[in-house]
């Protein structure tokens, strides 16, 4: 059995010592701040399908002959989705207007929505409205919300189609 150095043992504390000042140091060293002082935020955030672009087709005795045999469903659905609208309106004023077109080859998939606004604190009413429905004009969704907004602090707002609009959070 050989015996090791005392030095080794120095060298050794030394560089934990070494390292763990670095480690102090930067742990408090400058503080980051994410947001000013004054300021909330808003975040927008869901996932969505848009209804179809149309209604459902019962075809025709005349058009399903004119198919091939496996080509013979009864009904004709689209699979192309509509463009997702929404905006988000503080006190009056539009905040946030988003149009997003539904991604895939064939335009069929879900949207999904993630945005953050900073805005002052206070005492707000947001607006949320969304048309997920190309046959419709205007909105198909609207809900208002009225919150007194501390510094730093977040408000989340989420869409859920079961229960039939947005929530606040």
């Amino acid at each position: 059995m050989t015996k090791i150095p005392a030095v080794r043992y120095l060298l050794q504390a030394f560089n934990l010592f070494v390292f763990m000042a670095l480690i102090a140091a930067f742990s408090a060293g400058p503080s980051v701040r994410q947001l000013d002082d004054g300021l909330a935020v808003i975040t927008l955030a869901f996932g969505h399908a848009g209804q179809p672009v149309r209604a459902c087709h019962v075809r025709t005795p005349d058009e399903l002959a004119a198919l091939a045999p496996n080509m013979r469903a009864p009904m004709d659905c689209p699979r192309e989705r509509s463009t997702i609208k929404v905006e988000l309106e503080m006190d009056g004023k539009i905040i946030l207007d988003l149009t997003i077109p539904p991604p895939g080859a064939f335009k069929d998939q879900g949207v999904d929505v993630y945005q953050n606004v900073e805005v002052p604190v206070g005492r707000h009413e947001f607006t949320v409205r969304m048309n997920d429905n190309a046959l419709v004009d205007g909105y198909t969704y609207t809900d208002s919300y009225t919150v007194d907004l501390a510094p730093a602090q977040l408000l989340f707002i989420d869409f859920n189609q079961r229960i039939g609009g947005f929530t606040f959070n």
